[in-house]
């Protein structure tokens, strides 16, 4: 039977695929849509399975806090390139998935992934944007008595921070967030540095108060002072307020008696993921003919 022009137009806005694929499992179901539909979504999965090892390093974080900001949730949803993580469709996938797993307190991607719905409307994202798309990880905080912080930069960092305690603000969560977001504080307590880390700085700064040529007394006191600052420089409590650098964050925190950091969480986009090395032209087009 013909195919007409309004039927290929239908089943591309329904479908997002290209036109020619349109029109040609349009005259494979006889011009039944519902037909055309599956035919199309097969294909697309097919597809998608092939793009599932390419490597997906771009994307957004997206976070979602309970109306009583004491549970928050913070996701990172990654794809292949900055223009897919602009999509309308990608961003508002990332949108429901936060909304889905603070809804139901799912504690990270995999108990996502595990929605049988949710798996395949990624799938399904994949097939119409032609790139992989992966859930890739997400965090789940609580406090009984404070608020959770929520901070996300540019839709690349996301920090969630827990502040227990009732004096704990939503402002004050936020001004939190904000700073984790932009000085990366790896602990929260200069305590809670690893004994292996104290050894391996110490042992470095030794070396270098050592080179001076100074008494031993004073390079004591010379590797005591720089410890003290790194500790200082990477745990939250000891970095200058980004808003207010005259006073800590800890000072910051202890304005507002009986609240204290229990935990936070900073994600950016494609931390950790090594992307693949990008081909030359020439490189490419061997591969193809290779290929063909």
């Amino acid at each position: 039977m013909a195919i007409s022009a309004q039927q290929v137009k239908e089943l591309r806005e329904r479908s997002g695929a290209g036109m020619m694929e349109c029109k040609t499992v349009l005259t494979e179901a006889n011009g039944d849509m519902e037909v055309a539909i599956d035919l199309l979504r097969a294909r697309g999965l097919a597809k998608a399975d092939k793009k599932a090892n390419r490597v997906a390093a771009e994307g957004v974080i997206v976070t979602a806090l309970s109306e009583d900001q004491k549970r928050g949730v913070v996701l990172e949803v990654n794809c292949e390139t900055d223009f897919v993580a602009k999509n309308e469709d990608f961003l508002a996938l990332a949108k429901d998935c936060v909304g889905q797993a603070l809804a139901q307190g799912l504690k990270d991607a995999e108990a996502l992934l595990a929605d049988a719905g949710v798996e395949e409307r990624r799938k399904s994202l994949v097939s119409k944007l032609g790139e992989n798309i992966s859930l890739r990880r997400l965090q789940h905080l609580q406090v009984m008595d404070g608020v959770i912080g929520a901070y996300v930069h540019g839709s690349r960092i996301g920090v969630l921070v827990a502040l227990e305690g009732r004096a704990a603000t939503s402002e004050l969560g936020r001004d939190v967030a904000m700073h984790v977001a932009a000085a990366r504080p790896e602990v929260i307590h200069p305590g809670e540095v690893s004994p292996e880390r104290l050894n391996r700085e110490k042992e470095i700064l030794i070396t270098q108060a050592a080179a001076s040529g100074k008494p031993a007394d004073i390079i004591e006191k010379m590797i005591s002072g720089r410890l003290n600052k790194l500790l200082n420089e990477i745990a939250l409590t000891g970095q200058p307020f980004v808003k207010d650098p005259d006073r800590s964050v800890g000072q910051l925190i202890q304005s507002f008696p009986g609240v204290e950091v229990l935990e936070f969480v900073r994600f950016e986009v494609g931390e950790g993921i090594e992307k693949a090395p990008t081909a030359d032209f020439a490189t490419e087009v061997m591969a193809q003919v290779r290929g063909s």
